[in-house]
Formats: structure tokens, sequence, C-alpha cells
């Protein structure tokens, strides 16, 4: 894989930096609910400041507004990122969504980001895969950078779609077969074994459209009603009653997925395996997350903002070799497509 320059190699000493971060962070009561975005954006600024940056300049999405909308005001965020980094040489500006030019890659909108500064850095991999003005146009009009984040992202990603250590283990829930078609075949055809779990397991036992063979459940938590208290019990995958959901992988399933688990040197997780919001159901999922994080042995990648969240919640993020806050741009890259956001930096 192709990796872009470093911000390793830039000399930014008494220059004017634009960095393009990923602070697209859920906010609660006009506050950050989550900083871990934030916090990744950190070590590629502290780098520039280091290194003798005389200004930086921050920008990034913040929601979908459509324009300016004072819900999605990027103070917050910004006020967040002076607690964690308190520096007067770093400006936050203003939710680059504000501007209507900015999904359109415009280019008089990247000109006036680009105004003032030097030089530009893309730290945000979680919008890579989309060509707008902050993360495509401006790399065109400035000397562009991959930032740390990004890197290690590109880095960590790549080394799945490479020599990998065997046996290679891709396990994916979730609710659409559509949103991940796309990496179960150009990465599923490199995988051992393909585990899935979730409404995905349901819908590829009607219809596969994939050209290889995946391990679907054999059992499954049913309730009577999508609801958090409905009745609830295990069955065989053929035994469902009429009515009744399947909501989370049974213990048979938990059993033989984690013994794949266990025996793999490359994993990668996306999707959990079941409505795992409900604790009722969330223990194939609990169960999936504790076979990755316990194999030492394995090269470990999760990505997917549930799977990340059932980690965080059980304290297993830092047993993983790396959790991606790619989102969509990670899939799409391990769907073998070239990101716009990296395409445009030179080597």
């Amino acid at each position: 894989m192709r990796l872009p320059r470093s911000v390793r190699e830039a000399d930014v000493a008494g220059k004017v930096v634009l960095v393009r971060a990923d602070l697209n962070v859920p906010l609660e009561n006009g506050a950050v609910a989550d900083d871990t975005r934030i916090r990744a954006s950190l070590p590629t600024l502290q780098l520039l400041l280091d290194k003798g940056a005389a200004e930086i300049h921050v920008c990034s999405h913040l929601g979908r507004p459509k324009g300016v909308d004072e819900a999605y005001r990027i103070e917050p965020v910004a006020a967040r990122l002076r607690e964690l980094l308190p520096n007067d040489r770093i400006h936050v500006l203003e939710n680059t969504r504000f501007n209507p030019g900015e999904t359109k890659n415009d280019e008089g909108f990247a000109r006036e980001l680009a105004d003032g500064c030097d030089l530009y850095v893309d730290d945000a991999f979680g919008s890579a895969h989309r060509a707008h003005s902050s993360t495509e146009a401006v790399a065109r009009i400035l000397p562009a950078y991959a930032g740390l984040l990004m890197e290690e992202e590109l880095r960590h990603l790549g080394m799945l779609l490479g020599d990998v250590a065997r046996p290679f283990v891709l396990v994916s829930g979730g609710a659409k077969v559509d949103d991940k078609v796309g990496v179960l075949q150009h990465l599923g055809r490199r995988a051992d074994t393909v585990l899935i779990g979730g409404k995905m397991a349901e819908q590829l036992r009607v219809e596969n459209p994939l050209d290889f063979e995946v391990e679907l459940p054999t059992d499954v938590v049913g309730a009577a009603a999508f609801e958090a208290g409905a009745e609830s019990a295990t069955f065989a995958v053929d035994e469902i009653p009429d009515g009744w959901l399947g909501l989370d992988i049974g213990p048979e399933t938990r059993t033989a997925f984690a013994a794949r688990l266990a025996g793999a040197r490359t994993i990668f997780w996306n999707g959990p395996m079941g409505v795992f919001e409900w604790p009722r159901f969330a223990e194939g999922t609990k169960a999936v997350a504790e076979a990755v994080a316990g194999n030492a042995n394995a090269f470990t990648v999760v990505g997917g903002a549930d799977s990340v969240r059932a980690l965080n919640e059980l304290g297993l993020a830092d047993e993983i070799s790396w959790v991606s806050t790619g989102g969509g741009a990670s899939l799409e890259l391990l769907e073998g497509k070239e990101l716009p956001g990296v395409a445009v930096i030179p080597s």
C-alpha cells in the first residue's frame, strides 16, 4: 500500500499549519460526551508544537448540519481540546459543514481555509473517504502531509491487505449486509475463516451474495418482540418460533466462534453479534470481544463504532493491536478503494 508523506518529514518551524482533525464527537447538554477522537488528534498537534510551528489552525466537521446550526457550534469541542492541550498557538476553526461548499469540494472554501497557512496536515482518517474542501481540495493548494493518526491507521489497516499471519479470521456483524458486502468480498477471500453474526447472519442464510463460504450461527437468543424486556429464549436457528426475532448469537455459537478466534493469528472484527445495547442480548458481542482481546498471539484490528463501544465498555480496548476510528473510511480502504483524502497527498 502506498503511504503518503508524513508530518514527521515536514519543516514547520515558524510556519502556520492547517490541520484537518477528526473532532466529530458526540455532544450532550452542550458538552463533549466522548473525547476519544479529540485525544487521538493530540499527538500530531503536540508534534507540530514541538517542531516549532508558529500557529496551528485546526478544522473539522461536527455532525451533519445543513449550514449554520447553533447545536453544532465547534466551541464545546474546542474547549475540551484546550483542556487537554492548552496552548495559545492552537486555534480551532468553526465547523466546516457550516459552509455549503465543504461537501461540494469547493475550491473557493478550500482557499478560505488555506488563507494565511504555509502547509496542510490531514490527520482525519475517518473523513479520508470523502472528497470535501477540507480533506481534498485544500491539499491541492498547500503542501500536504499525513498526520500521525492518519499514518497509523493506514499502516495497521494496510497490514490486513498484505501477507498476514495465519489463520486469518474475519468477524462481521451488524444489521445490514449491504453496508459491508464490499469489504466482505475483498477481505473475506483472503481470510481463512469468516464468522458472521447479528442480523447479517439471517440475511446471508436466505441469500448469500458472497462467492465463498461463511460460518453462521447455529443457535440464537430470540425474543418475542423487539423490546428490551420482551420474553426471550435460546433456540437452534431452524427452530425459532414464528414471529420471534433473533437478537443475539446463542451459547453454542459463542463457544464455536471463541474457539476459532483463539486459534487465529490475525483477526479483523467489525460489527456486534446482536442488540448488545440491551444487556440480555449482549453476551454474544461480549464473548467475541473477550475472545479477540484474549488472543495475545494474534495481530488484532477492531473497527466500527459499535464494536469499539463494546470494547470500551468492557475495558478491553488496550488489549487490541489497533482500534480503528475510521468507520466508513476503514471499510472502503479494506474494500480496496482509493481514498480521496489519502490519494491527494504526495508520497
